[in-house]
């Protein structure tokens, strides 16, 4: 074997990964220099969306107002169920 003697401690010490992996624990992998997240995980350079993303506007699906429609339209159904139920 090597008497080569390894200096891991910065490696050790340095910050962890903040992603999850799919089995659901953390990543193991230290993060890069100056973010929270791995290579693997978006920290390397050019990573993620780009600024004033167009592609990512939203669809409006999840807008409150979307929700309360929603909302009103499950009601109404509820409500034409009973009397349907009662007219049985």
């Amino acid at each position: 074997m090597s008497d080569h003697i390894r200096n891991t401690g910065p490696m050790l010490a340095s910050p962890r990964c903040g992603a999850k992996t799919r089995c659901g624990g953390a990543c193991r992998s230290p993060a890069v220099h100056g973010k929270k997240r791995c290579r693997m995980h978006g920290g390397a350079p050019r990573s993620g969306a780009p600024k004033a993303n167009q592609n990512a506007r939203k669809h409006g699906l999840f807008t409150s107002d979307a929700i309360a429609e929603r909302r009103q339209i499950q009601a109404l159904l509820g409500e034409a169920r009973k009397l349907l139920e009662m007219m049985r």
